[in-house]
């Protein structure tokens, strides 16, 4: 009777969880507990593969490191004819002088160990010398380029709101996203792919950008546009800005970006704050360029550039650019999630339509119903009302299935139900084993007590061996498996936990009350 009852109050409680876990699913909104999440192939969503164009991480490296060299030559005092990258990856450095040419030897020893010199050249006084990464630190780049993608864009889509997104690496750089639910695919793939590289840059006033277009852009400077697009005539008007290369101050210092209304004009913008290094340099910026215009530059694109009318301190800044709140939210889930390392392409994009996933359940659920039933018809034929218990096991088997996939929040998927088909086979397969066993030592004149007793003692090794060895294997394909393997491997690994618990408990419970409570004489097998 010990073991009749802690079997039957684990029973109870199962039970009742998982009816609690799974009220939502059929009625929405009953309890707070969420659903079971469905996959882009129930409910319709995105697929797409990206692509991380690490060879331009590769390439801001090398222009951070020139303009790093340019200022720890200037600061030191050390003359150079010309230092520029050249050919994407390399950096070419001419001085003039052997006391710049030493001084830079110093500088290139303390603070440059990594570049590989490639070629060097002398001429007297003169020096010309290429530089580059050597291969194993430009693999390092690109391969922390393609993880931090995947980061930068982890966070974006968190922060957008998408329910149970599938985002992972594949090979060596590119990304597989896959966004159930989504309708808005233009806005999510303008939010993933935005590079948000926020640079903040001072105008070049000595010459008219109008000028500029005819004449072309000094030295030391570049041409970028603001774009904006009317209210009313719905015209893109594209504005000149002639800006100075050198960015003051970007995005990796800032700390939070947040939507706010301006109380003058009741529009949108995105306020930003910067941590205390960022603070710092962005005082030391306003405090030095008072008078000046200051543009605020994000991905090549100036959203605004005001006059800088006295030194701003607190680390607080404003984008404004004529957004709609829309606008404003989604720039600000990209400067907060990070900008990109580098750019990314899109490779591949399908979309599944909602409607298309209707039809996907629909389909599995009816083969789901009629497989089960087969099973169930068959369970009570052939092992008459033992067969009716493994039946009713079997029913409460998939509730169990269904109340973990929600309270795991696991995501179902058109292989899953796969999986959960399969599982209904698999689940009798115990049972099977038992009810053998118990015709067997029925057949050699024991009680139905003992022939029970037997049935589930004997068999439970060979149940928890056969099941053990499939779960592994099922764990392996969710560990390593990608996609439809491993919505099939969460589903068949949950089943299997479920039909080995329903199976040596729930039915034994069943059997326990028929011939202890109502004193049954023969086991019907």
């Amino acid at each position: 009777m010990k073991i009749f009852s802690w079997k039957l109050i684990l029973s109870v409680a199962v039970i009742i969880a998982s009816v609690i876990y799974i009220l939502p699913t059929i009625k929405p909104g009953l309890w707070p507990h969420k659903k079971i999440n469905l996959g882009l192939d129930l409910q319709g969503g995105m697929h797409l593969v990206l692509e991380v164009e690490t060879d331009k991480a590769v390439e801001s490296t090398i222009e951070r490191i020139t303009n790093d060299l340019k200022g720890i030559l200037r600061s030191e005092h050390i003359g150079f004819t010309g230092i520029e990258r050249i050919d994407g990856t390399k950096i070419s450095v001419t001085l003039q002088g052997q006391e710049n040419i030493d001084g830079f030897e110093k500088v290139l020893d303390k603070e440059f160990k990594d570049l590989r010199i490639l070629s060097r050249t002398k001429d007297n006084d003169r020096l010309s010398i290429k530089m580059d990464l050597p291969e194993a630190e430009t693999d390092n780049i690109k391969k922390l380029a393609a993880a931090q993608a995947l980061e930068t864009i982890r966070n974006r889509i968190d922060q957008f709101g998408v329910n149970e997104p599938d985002i992972r690496i594949q090979g060596e750089k590119r990304i597989l996203i896959q966004l159930p639910g989504i309708t808005d695919t233009q806005r999510a793939k303008e939010l993933i792919g935005k590079t948000a590289l926020l640079e903040f840059k001072l105008l070049d006033e000595s010459r008219d950008p109008e000028t500029v277009l005819s004449e072309g852009v000094p030295p030391g400077s570049e041409l970028l546009y603001e774009i904006r697009e009317d209210a009313q005539t719905k015209r893109v008007i594209k504005r000149p800005y002639l800006v100075k290369k050198g960015a003051l101050l970007t995005g990796s210092y800032l700390t939070d970006a947040s939507v706010q209304i301006d109380s003058q004009y009741n529009e949108p913008y995105v306020s930003i704050d910067f941590d205390k290094k960022g603070a710092r340099i962005f005082e030391n910026v306003t405090e030095e360029n008072v008078k000046k215009r200051l543009a605020i530059v994000l991905d090549n694109k100036v959203y605004s550039a005001p006059v800088i009318q006295e030194k701003i301190s607190g680390g607080h800044a404003r984008i404004t650019g004529s957004f709609t709140t829309e606008e404003a939210r989604d720039l600000a889930i990209v400067l907060r999630a990070g900008a990109l390392p580098a750019p990314v392409v899109i490779l591949e994009e399908r979309t599944v339509g909602p409607s298309l996933g209707t039809d996907s359940i629909n389909k599995g659920l009816f083969s789901m119903w009629i497989g089960g039933l087969l099973v169930m018809i068959f369970m009570a034929v052939y092992y008459k009302w033992s067969g009716v218990v493994a039946d009713i096991a079997l029913m409460f088997n998939i509730v169990i299935l269904a109340a973990a996939l929600a309270a795991f929040q696991a995501t179902l998927t058109l292989p899953g139900i796969a999986g959960i088909i399969l599982t209904i086979g698999m689940a009798v397969d115990s049972n099977v084993l038992i009810y053998e066993r118990i015709r067997e030592e029925s057949a050699i004149g024991k009680t139905p007590r003992a022939a029970l007793d037997a049935g589930f003692d004997r068999a439970t090794l060979t149940i928890l061996d056969s099941n053990i060895t499939t779960l592994i294997a099922g764990l392996v394909l969710f560990q390593f498996g990608t996609g439809p393997v491993k919505g099939f491997a969460v589903t068949l690994s949950i089943g299997i936990l479920s039909s080995v618990f329903t199976s040596l408990i729930m039915t034994r419970v069943i059997f326990d009350y028929f011939l202890l409570n109502r004193k049954v004489k023969r086991i019907s097998v």
